[in-house]
């Protein structure tokens, strides 16, 4: 395939980063935009550019979604072949207590991001949005034909939104969008607030981690390199519309996950039950039959894998103790 340019947005986070690094190894040029939100320290986001900015095909913009002007400027100036668009508001349990954002740069932003592509010639676009908008309602494993009209947060709700303006986007304007569902993506980078990290630091702090429903919650984790290479057949496969989940397709019950990391680490965790949030489903689990069909999208790296490679990076990084 010849060389592309990609416009990556956020791509001074967790998944945007990982993306462009694997865009940029193929030989795309790749256009990162990222607004720096402070929702974690910005000395991550930092670390995330670091192996991206000394590479010639990497240009990096600082800019918000929420700057319709700005993301019409940029688009019209760098006329890129295809979006990877990944700036967002995450985290379920964040949107709780703060809804009204979500609205801004999930819903609004994205809106800004596709009417500035449609009035620059309609690159193919490819969204990021979240399993987690299937709530407690869907039968398991999730079908992308299931409603998912019954979201139990704002940030699902939000991702919700943005799916359906963009099949607007396409049945008006004939804009190209591809959106892929991610479950549960973790690994080397992952941000500060996600599992993986917080219980990994407090493990071994000693401090007591807080288990929903005696640690039978089930969440899909999906490693991060197996979503890159998802998300990247979803770029080059230049779909009209499509909804297309990328998880692993293997829950994990939360006991298993701390037991896995009580061994990686060498210490027992200290644990208290407390009952199940309204705002966090039962379970997270991703038929992906439709992306081994359309993308031949095959996860390869198990819990225990990923946890142990996540471990390392944290030590490398000087994250954890070595």
């Amino acid at each position: 395939m010849s060389k592309q340019s990609i416009l990556v947005t956020g791509a001074a986070g967790f998944i945007g980063s990982r993306l462009s690094r694997a865009l940029l190894a193929r030989g795309d040029r790749v256009i990162g935009i990222d607004n720096f939100n402070d929702y974690y320290p910005i000395v991550h986001k930092h670390r995330h550019l670091a192996d991206l900015r000394p590479q010639p095909d990497f240009t990096f913009i600082e800019a918000d979604l929420r700057d319709a002007d700005a993301m019409l400027r940029i688009i019209g100036q760098h006329k890129p072949d295809a979006i990877a668009h990944l700036a967002a508001m995450a985290a379920v349990r964040y949107s709780v207590e703060h809804p009204l954002i979500y609205g801004t740069v999930n819903v609004q932003g994205t809106m800004n991001l596709m009417d500035a592509a449609r009035q620059a010639g309609n690159p193919r676009m490819v969204l990021a949005s979240t399993g987690s908008l299937y709530g407690s309602d869907t039968p398991v494993p999730f079908l992308e034909t299931a409603p998912a009209d019954r979201p139990l947060a704002p940030y699902p709700a939000s991702k919700r939104a943005m799916e359906v303006m963009a099949h607007a986007y396409h049945h008006i304007w004939k804009l190209p969008i591809t959106v892929v569902r991610f479950f549960n993506v973790y690994g080397p980078h992952g941000r500060p607030d996600m599992m993986p990290w917080k219980w990994s630091q407090m493990i071994l702090a000693g401090e007591t981690l807080t288990l929903y429903n005696g640690g039978r919650l089930q969440r899909d984790w999906t490693y991060i390199d197996d979503i890159v290479s998802g998300f990247i057949a979803a770029l080059d496969a230049r779909f009209e519309y499509e909804i297309i989940n990328l998880g692993c397709s293997s829950p994990v019950d939360n006991l298993t996950f701390v037991q896995t990391l009580e061994k990686l680490l060498s210490k027992r965790a200290k644990i208290v039950e407390v009952p199940t949030p309204p705002s966090e489903p039962l379970i997270t689990y991703a038929d992906i039959t439709k992306a081994r069909k359309l993308l031949n999208y095959n996860p390869t790296v198990n819990i225990e894998q990923g946890l142990a490679r996540f471990i390392e990076w944290m030590r490398q990084e000087k994250l954890l103790p070595a």
